[in-house]
C-alpha cells in the first residue's frame, strides 16, 4: 500500500516535490558555496577523517575499509576530489530542483551523504539520507512534477525504442 502510494499516487508526487525541492536547494547551495569561493580544499577534512575514525565501544575502529580508503586513494587523489565535490553537490541540487534525472540526483546524493557519514560527520546526514530515501525509493513519481516528466519519456523513445529486438528470441 505504502509503495503504490510512494510511486504512483499524485498526492505524493507533489509531496515529494516539496522534499525534492528542499533536499536539491541544500545540495545546491552547498554546491555553490564551495564554487564560488575562494577555493575549495577537501585535503584538511580527508586527513581529519583518517586521524580521527569512526570508533565503537571498545576503542576498534567502525569503518576500517573506508579509512583504508580515504588513506590509500582519496588523500593522494585530493584534487580530484576537489573538482568532484563541488559539481557533484551543484549538480545533485540542480537535479533535485528541476526534478530532472531525479532518482540519478539522489542516488548521487545519497553517495555523498553516506561518504560524509562515514567519514564521522553527522550534521544533517541522517535527515538528508532519509529524504533521498524517499525520493530514490519513490522512482519516476519523484519527479512527475519536473523536468523528469518530459525527459524520461524523451530518452525512454530516443534511446529504448528497440529494446524489444534486442532480447534473445525464445523458441
Amino acid at each position: 500500500m505504502m509503495v503504490s502510494f510512494l510511486r504512483e499516487n499524485s498526492i505524493a508526487a507533489a509531496i515529494l516535490a516539496v522534499i525534492r525541492i528542499f533536499l536539491g536547494y541544500s545540495w545546491l547551495t552547498a554546491g555553490w558555496g564551495k564554487l564560488s569561493g575562494e577555493g575549495f580544499d577537501a585535503t584538511g577534512y580527508l586527513q581529519h577523517a583518517v586521524a580521527n575514525p569512526v570508533k565503537g565501544p571498545d576503542g576498534s575502529l567502525v569503518y576500517g575499509w573506508y579509512v583504508n580508503f580515504l588513506e590509500n586513494f582519496a588523500i593522494p587523489n585530493a584534487g580530484l576530489f576537489n573538482a568532484l565535490i563541488p559539481i557533484g553537490e551543484f549538480l545533485v541540487g540542480l537535479g533535485l530542483i528541476l526534478g530532472c534525472f531525479t532518482t540519478a540526483a539522489a542516488f548521487f546524493g545519497l553517495v555523498m551523504n553516506f561518504s560524509f557519514f562515514l567519514a564521522g560527520t553527522v550534521s544533517h546526514n541522517p535527515t538528508d539520507i532519509f529524504l533521498g530515501s524517499l525520493i530514490l525509493y519513490s522512482g519516476y513519481n519523484a519527479g512527475r512534477y519536473g523536468l523528469d516528466r518530459w525527459v524520461i519519456p524523451f530518452i525512454r523513445r530516443t534511446f529504448f525504442k528497440n529494446r524489444d529486438n534486442l532480447a534473445p528470441k525464445t523458441t
